[in-house]
């Protein structure tokens, strides 16, 4: 078998981050007809390169595979979408982005931010790979290009004229399988005094909260602050900014510049993370490969409440379809035995079943119908909007059950207000 080969600088890979068995791709929800046909499993394994330190997961299928037609629409989100309104006006507001200025969006998905730049009245391009995603953009009139973007894409656009003086990625740095030809196209439509901003989820949350369910095969790369800062260096292209942030369970947003563009200084939030990091111990191998033992554990845990829950008789239902509630399913081995259903808000996922573990995913009115003493939330990072919105289950005593960091029960916001009450 071939030795894996680190994204960035090509060195073998040998050492192991964690390794979560055979998972079936995380976005591939079956059809009622497809439930009898043979899954394709592949190898969840996360390794950890020696010498840049970026942990990552081999290529088993090509992008065009998992993100031409796909089951993620950012809108479907309340609190994404107020994310990317607070993002727009932010930036208009520090660096006075006009209708002089373009501002382009790689992985634009379904317009969920571009929208907002467009009602200042400032000129916007989309780049999404998925058509049917790119489709939804384009009907609510945000100019969209229907492509996986790299050095290529870049070369078209740059002879179209059509450069950024803002250009965006938000969750895709961790999708893209060769991200050296990313990051060069990105260079190459940046204009010379243009303003790049990445988000992505931040590997010491990962590694401190335990949200090893943000593994699976879509995501490719997990960043450290200290090892994105090299990669994106050795393209001359230089981080003069960072913020934290509580999207996803925690993520970055590094704000980059050309490393020759001098009217931006390196700001004391990027020093002062490099310091946190490196206290942290990321700058050190044995941070990242003691992480497994702790995953275990909490597959343990899990797995004891759902038999202790199922021998006294409750019945336990899930909240959402996303990727990472996949990871969870199938590496605690936690299929229809123990969780009835789920249900999801998004449309395209309703009448569909989860890959690996066959649970069937109904809209979120099934809740009332059945009346589940458990909501098991999966989409961990929204619990408190999914609380607000689901509260009613408290009617009927109903609790919410949150699998990460740990497994933690908590009552409904109904029950809350009637014990306050009473």
């Amino acid at each position: 078998m071939a030795i894996a080969k680190c994204r960035f600088s090509g060195q073998p890979l040998h050492q192991t981050f964690i390794d979560l068995g055979m998972s079936p791709l995380a976005n591939a929800y079956l059809t009622a007809e497809q439930l009898n046909n043979a899954e394709k499993f592949y190898p969840l394994h996360a390794y950890v390169s020696e010498d840049t330190l970026l942990v990552q997961l081999e290529q088993f299928e090509t992008p065009d595979h998992i993100f031409s037609d796909y089951a993620y629409f950012s809108s479907y989100s309340v609190s994404w979408l107020k994310h990317a309104k607070a993002y727009t006006e932010m930036m208009v507001e520090k660096f006075g982005f006009n209708h002089h200025n373009q501002v382009i969006e790689i992985a634009s998905n379904d317009g969920y931010l571009l929208q907002y730049f467009l009602e200042k009245g400032i000129p916007v391009l989309g780049i999404e790979p998925a058509a049917n995603i790119a489709k939804v953009a384009e009907d609510k009139g945000i100019p969209s290009i229907n492509k996986f973007f790299g050095v290529e894409t870049a070369k078209e656009l740059v002879i179209q004229g059509k450069l950024a003086d803002l250009l965006i990625g938000n969750n895709v740095l961790a999708h893209v399988p060769d991200l050296n030809d990313f990051i060069a196209g990105m260079k190459l439509i940046l204009k010379p005094n243009g303003i790049l901003t990445m988000e992505f989820p931040h590997i010491l949350q990962l590694i401190q909260q335990n949200q090893f369910d943000t593994i699976y095969h879509e995501h490719f790369s997990y960043f450290s602050f200290l090892t994105i800062e090299k990669i994106f260096a050795a393209h001359n292209l230089q981080l003069f900014d960072v913020e934290e942030l509580s999207t996803h369970g925690g993520s970055l947003r590094i704000y980059a510049k050309h490393d020759y563009a001098v009217h931006l200084s390196i700001s004391q939030r990027v020093r002062d993370l490099k310091a946190k990091e490196i206290a942290a111990g990321l700058h050190r191998i044995e941070t990242y490969i003691t992480f497994g033992e702790k995953v275990k554990e909490t597959k343990h845990k899990l797995l004891n409440f759902l038999l202790t829950a199922k021998a006294e008789g409750k019945s336990i239902a899930g909240y959402g379809a996303p990727a990472k509630g996949n990871t969870l399913l199938n590496y605690c081995g936690i299929g229809k035995d123990f969780i009835d259903y789920t249900v999801d808000c998004n449309p395209y996922k309703q009448g569909l079943f989860l890959p690996g573990t066959h649970i069937p995913i109904f809209e979120p009115d099934k809740i009332r119908e059945t009346k589940p003493d458990y909501l098991l939330i999966l989409p961990w990072n929204l619990k408190e909007e999914i609380m607000e919105q689901m509260a009613f289950i408290g009617e009927w005593g109903g609790q919410f059950v949150v699998p990460i960091p740990e497994v933690k029960i908590y009552p409904s916001p109904i029950q809350d207000r009637v014990l306050i009450a009473s």
